[in-house]
């Protein structure tokens, strides 16, 4: 799965236990008509994929959903989500001229040396 937007925070990587488990959240904010906030984790070696981009930038984000099970101390049974990230790319930004490529140069055209005034009118009809 993916997920696209701008990067509104990243936090440091923060190790956990006596095995020195890394981890590091971001919060992605999407671009529709209801934007979403999204924490997405990275762990272990992922954590340095964050170190190249930041704030307000926008990207892409392969993830991966996580579920696990827990029992608490009172016997209940209790269900966590996780989204985590395994990969991350700037989004390139859309052509802000609509789309329109940029127009060579004039000196990048050549005279046409043979033009007759027959062949202005090429019109079917």
């Amino acid at each position: 799965m993916e997920i696209q937007g701008n990067i509104k925070q990243i936090d440091q990587t923060k190790t956990f236990g006596s095995n020195g488990f890394r981890k590091r959240e971001m919060v992605v904010t999407t671009d529709e008509q209801y934007p979403q906030h999204i924490l997405v984790e990275f762990v272990q070696e992922k954590t340095e994929l964050l170190d190249k981009f930041k704030v307000g930038q926008p990207v892409k984000i392969s993830i991966n959903l996580r579920g696990r099970e827990w029992t608490n101390p009172q016997g209940e049974l209790k269900y966590f989500n996780s989204i985590q990230g395994w990969r991350i790319e700037p989004l390139q930004q859309e052509n802000p001229d609509g789309g329109i490529p940029p127009v060579p140069p004039m000196e990048a055209f050549e005279p046409a040396p043979d033009l007759r005034e027959e062949d202005y009118d090429d019109l079917p009809f």
